[in-house]
This record gives C-alpha cells, sequence and structure tokens, in this order.
C-alpha cells in the first residue's frame, strides 16, 4: 500500500488500519391495493429486473433509506409493514458484499419509473419475472412462503 492509498488518524498521523466491512442495503417488496409486486428494471449493472432498493446513507435509519429509496426509485410513498428479514450472502451483489434488509411496504401514488429505474411494472406473484437481479427471486420466494404460512 503506497503513502497516498493509507488511511492516516487526523490526530497522531498514523496510519490507521482499513477494514473491509459489506454494505448496509435495503430492499423494499411494495404491494399496491391490487396485490401487485412493484418491481423496477435497472437502469445500472447488473441489469434486469429488481424489487426497488439501494444503499444506506451514512446517519440514515434502514427505515428511512427504505421509504426515499422508494420514493426514489418509484415515485410512491409507502406505508412500511414490517421486516421481511435480512440477506447477507457474500455472492448476492455482483459489485461487491452487501447486507439487505428486506422490507414490506404498502405503496401509495401512481407508481413510475425514476432514478435508477429505467423501467417499472407490476406484477401480480403468480406472473413474476423468470430473472431478477442480485437475490432477489430468492427474497420473493420466502415472501411468497411467509403470505401462505399466514393464510
Amino acid at each position: 500500500m503506497t503513502k497516498k492509498d493509507q488511511l492516516l488518524c487526523p490526530h497522531c498521523g498514523l496510519p490507521v488500519k482499513q477494514y473491509r466491512n459489506p454494505f448496509p442495503t435495503v430492499d423494499i417488496i411494495i404491494r399496491m391495493e391490487n396485490g401487485g409486486i412493484v418491481l423496477i428494471k435497472r437502469k445500472n449493472p447488473p441489469y434486469g429486473w429488481a424489487l426497488p432498493g439501494g444503499f444506506v446513507d451514512y446517519g440514515e435509519s434502514l427505515e428511512e433509506a427504505a421509504v426515499r429509496e422508494a420514493r426514489e426509485e418509484t415515485s410512491l410513498h409507502v406505508t412500511l409493514r414490517g421486516q421481511l428479514g435480512a440477506y447477507s450472502d457474500p455472492a448476492r451483489d455482483p459489485r461487491m458484499h452487501t447486507i439487505s434488509v428486506v422490507f414490506i411496504a404498502d405503496g401509495h401514488g401512481i407508481p413510475g419509473a425514476a432514478d435508477d429505474a429505467a423501467a417499472l411494472a407490476v406484477f401480480r406473484p403468480d406472473s413474476l419475472p423468470e430473472y431478477l437481479a442480485f437475490d432477489h427471486k430468492h427474497i420473493l420466494q420466502d415472501y411468497l412462503d411467509s403470505c401462505e404460512q399466514e393464510g
């Protein structure tokens, strides 16, 4: 590591050990009144259909990040109903190691693709796209399984 690449302590000027940690993210399963689930078609790699979501900003709670990302990517206001779970497979995102907390939310308004979304569609749970980016197929299957157990 060159001196330029080193992180230095602002108090003493000595090199600080750098840790590689996973990045926190959120994904949101947005349910619409008609029973459909909102998916976005990603504008950036990795391409494909995906749940709306993204990185948690510094100083932001997971819940705040979920509401913000939902609004930025789908133009919807959401009411969070709970967490489905946390997903941490180091290979879940081909770009880097992420940990995602997945929220279930009800969507309000007219959905429209925005920000990182090239397109948006509302899918019935029995007609989801075959290919989904990241581990979102697995996440949606967990969600559908949990719905079956409840009902």
